[in-house]
């Protein structure tokens, strides 16, 4: 061993020993989830196996998982506590995480069901008993369901923690940069499945009063782009949904101890959609316009959806609960619009007879016609409501969570989407979970 380390050395070891603690951490956790969870409340009849398995998926599969890039992690480990390279058993490990897709995609159902169950007096005194003992550490079981997904958000951040305090002529210098690549890779392809997951969980649960809401643009979407809880005009709570072709209005119900979402009015297609950016006091929230009331009484943080022809629906004028999640929903329906008119530009361009020959025969030959077309929007606005008339924003790029009061958003995340600069993998863009 070397007598004396660099600070860099130190910082580096620092570093690893931080990725190695955290995966026995986190096998510790899925160990207790199944120990004092899952087995008590099946062996007491808390739970069916069906409701268990819906709601801990197959955590149990992922324990091997991890044990495994912690024995490859001690034997990398000399006698003095020192690591050597570490690159090249992240590359061979990393790509293993893809088996989280169908976990991380279960989860809005699972935790769906979860939350159904506890209305039950068994299982609500069963789960505050384990909240109040020692090893739960005042987590909630949801707590322990959601850590493998906090910690693979985590992985980018290690590594690159790690590569920051490696020498640049260190071995694993280009491999820890290939190895933050493949997980950037693996973490994006979780949240496109786990995108699709959540859009089809909500279609499924859309409920139609007339024949004439349903739209097949519904049942073929894959994209949620945004949704939440917003007050029409009237004062009445409504449940928004963007997807990618069609925005629509629903509202809140409950069948049969099953929560459902019943359309309100006419679905308004993308392609007919206006979107009027109102200020306050344009509306007081009862159908008063400007100058019949005093000012406590007009609405802020409105704005209005409608069809360009008034004649296929009515207009619907929304609320917000502050500025900022107006902005949110302004920026998302702006953005969705303006996605929508640059794939139909490009459709009809594509459609348009002899182009490319007309363009040769009336230019010169030296000279090349060309059609520039703006690229895509790709920054989507996320908006979920909870159950405290707030809403989650995430803008779908690098995510970090904040929490707010009671009276804002319950959780506002933000994930941004960069070019990443490392060496092998200068065009991939990361997405975190």
């Amino acid at each position: 061993m070397k007598e004396v380390l660099s600070a860099k050395e130190i910082k580096r070891n620092e570093a690893i020993f931080e990725l190695f603690r955290g995966e026995q951490d986190l096998i510790e956790d899925l160990k207790l989830a199944r120990k004092a969870y899952h087995d008590p409340m099946l062996k007491l009849c808390i739970m069916s196996e069906e409701e268990l398995t819906h709601i801990f998926g197959d955590l149990d599969s992922y324990i091997p998982l991890h044990e495994d890039l912690v024995r490859r992690l001690e034997e990398a480990t000399t006698p003095d506590g020192l690591v050597g390279e570490i690159g090249q058993i992240l590359v061979k490990w990393l790509p293993r995480l893809h088996g989280y897709k169908g976990y991380c995609s279960h989860q809005l159902a699972a935790k769906a069901l979860l939350d159904q169950k506890k209305q039950d007096p068994r299982v609500q005194d069963f789960l505050q008993r384990c909240l109040e003992s020692p090893f739960s550490r005042k987590l909630d079981l949801w707590s322990f369901l959601d850590i493998p997904r906090s910690r693979l958000v985590k992985y980018p951040l290690l590594l690159k923690e790690i590569l920051r305090h490696t020498p640049k002529d260190h071995p694993d210098a280009y491999t820890l940069a290939e190895a933050i690549c493949i997980i950037q890779g693996v973490l994006s392809d979780i949240n496109i499945k786990k995108g699709e997951s959540e859009c089809q969980y909500y279609i499924d649960k859309l409920e139609y009063l007339d024949e004439k809401q349903r739209d097949p643009r519904i049942e073929t979407s894959k994209t949620l782009l945004c949704h939440g809880e917003l007050r029409n005009k009237s004062g009445t709570k409504l449940y928004v949904f963007l997807f990618q072709d069609i925005l629509i209005l629903t509202r809140p119900v409950t069948r049969n101890e099953r929560h459902c979402y019943q359309v309100y009015r006419q679905p308004i297609p993308m392609q007919d959609l206006v979107l009027d950016d109102l200020q306050d006091g344009d509306v007081k929230m009862g159908g008063s316009f400007r100058g019949a009331f005093t000012n406590s009484d007009k609405a802020k943080n409105i704005f209005r959806v409608r069809f360009q022809d008034p004649t296929h629906g009515q207009s619907h004028t929304l609320q917000t609960t502050d500025i900022f999640h107006k902005q949110q929903w302004l920026n998302c329906i702006r953005t969705a619009m303006l996605a929508y008119q640059q794939i139909t530009s490009t459709a009809e361009l594509k459609e348009l007879p002899g182009v490319d020959e007309e363009c040769e025969e009336n230019s010169p030959p030296a000279e090349s016609f060309k059609i520039k077309r703006r690229s895509t929007v790709s920054e989507i606005l996320t908006v979920e409501a909870d159950n405290n008339n707030g809403s989650e924003c995430s803008l779908v790029t690098e995510m970090a969570d904040a929490s707010s009061t009671q009276t804002g958003p319950r959780r506002i995340s933000f994930e941004h989407r960069s070019k990443s600069k490392t060496l092998p993998c200068s065009k991939r863009k990361e997405t975190f979970v």
